[in-house]
């Protein structure tokens, strides 16, 4: 196997987490083209660089370790959500930056490495990624905003030393992203390992109900049109319309919400949404769709509600490809023997857009408590290793 050292790659990993270090525990906040994104990616620019790795960073801010030649691409993303753990996404980079300097040193394969940017969707939905595969176009993408309103174009034009082009996809023969599970299946069960069979669709759009805003304690109930109600009435109503359409697998959140205007004594005119929904099926995504937008006509016309679709941002499942998989589950069986599963992933990934170039495949490692998106976020460091063992012996058995 390639020689990898775990003490320098768990060194790595912490000194990754300094960088935007919060809360309790081992808390980040590293939001994309934040100051502590930036000076990450510059650090880890300068790791690569050590690796021997040649560095881009494309017009998005995504940064490379390029091998010399065609080589295996390994990564993932380094910036975090507002509130975030260490490990989701920076688990991927470094074990990627560890692999590729192992290789190096052993004379092994040509391993390239990339921390993708925005993939927490500050923008979009992996919006770095998005407009590397093409599935969003760069003006698109410059046009879209975080919840303060500042834009995608704005933002990127923060980050220093970006290039003029993309790295061309047709140097790499395949892309393999390491991940924490996010999820309690793992860590549940006491496995080491889970390799990716597919990776779900996803679906996000705002919503906005137009109500009439008006005095808290001299409108009338009956004669209000209060933006919030429309938002519980289609809450409800939503849950009762899916049940005979989804699976036990599938999931739907509304997670940001906007009122205005946000105040004890006014009722709202005005509310905004984000309404997101997950599925392996792309037939049932899509009739999730029409019955999200169907029910926000029927609430929006029974309230006298104006009613408004913001774009639709979204990814189609993606099945990962056998030959990269069958190295990962070999080398599973090698270094845990009965103690790994294929397993779906019900979280997004840079994965989903780096398939319409190249063939991609997943590991994951266990997450304690199923716990992510959150100060609280952890894995055990011997899980880690396992992981990064298990990904030594794929890339070998590739290379």
């Amino acid at each position: 196997m390639l020689p990898i050292q775990p003490e320098r790659f768990l060194a790595d990993l912490h000194k990754l987490r300094e960088f935007g270090a919060a809360g309790v525990g081992k808390g980040v906040v590293r939001p994309a083209y934040s100051e502590a994104d930036i000076a990450a990616r510059r650090w880890l620019a300068g790791r690569m660089k050590d690796t021997g790795l040649s560095v881009h960073v494309d017009p998005v801010g995504s940064v490379f370790g390029l091998a010399e030649g065609r080589s295996l691409l390994v990564g993932s993303h380094s910036d975090s959500q507002p509130e975030g753990g260490w490990l989701d996404g920076a688990l991927g980079v470094i074990a990627g930056l560890e692999v590729a300097r192992a290789s190096v040193e052993a004379g092994g394969p040509a391993v390239s490495v990339v921390s993708f940017e925005d993939e927490e969707g500050r923008f979009g939905v992996t919006t770095g990624s998005a407009v590397w595969s093409g599935t969003l176009a760069l003006d698109k993408a410059d046009g879209l905003t975080d919840r303060d309103g500042v834009t995608f174009g704005s933002a990127r034009g923060l980050m220093p030393g970006r290039a003029d082009s993309f790295v061309d996809p047709a140097r790499f023969t395949g892309f393999l992203e390491m991940h924490i599970e996010q999820g309690p299946v793992l860590d549940r069960e006491g496995e080491a390992i889970g390799v990716v069979d597919a990776i779900v669709g996803i679906r996000d759009m705002k919503i906005t109900f137009t109500g009439e805003q008006n005095h808290a304690g001299t409108t009338p109930m009956p004669g209000r049109r209060d933006a919030f109600q429309a938002l519980s009435q289609f809450n409800t109503l939503i849950a009762e319309r899916f049940a005979n359409v989804v699976t036990p697998r599938t999931v739907w959140t509304i997670g940001h919400v906007t009122l205005h205007p946000n105040a004890s004594s006014i009722v709202p005119g005005r509310l905004t949404f984000s309404m997101q929904w997950r599925d392996g099926d792309a037939d049932r995504l899509g009739r999730m769709e029409t019955i999200i937008r169907e029910t926000a006509e029927e609430v929006a016309k029974s309230g006298g509600f104006g009613l408004n679709f913001g774009p639709m941002l979204g990814l189609e499942p993606v099945d990962m490809d056998m030959r990269l998989r069958g190295a990962l589950e070999t080398a599973a069986e090698t270094e845990v023997p009965g103690r790994w599963r294929a397993m779906p992933s019900g979280a997004l990934h840079d994965a989903t857009n780096v398939s319409k170039l190249m063939p991609v495949a997943m590991l994951f490692v266990p997450s304690i408590g199923g716990i992510s998106h959150d100060f609280g976020e952890d894995t055990d460091e011997a899980d880690l290793i396992t992981g990064l063992r298990v990904l030594a012996r794929a890339v070998q058995a590739l290379g």
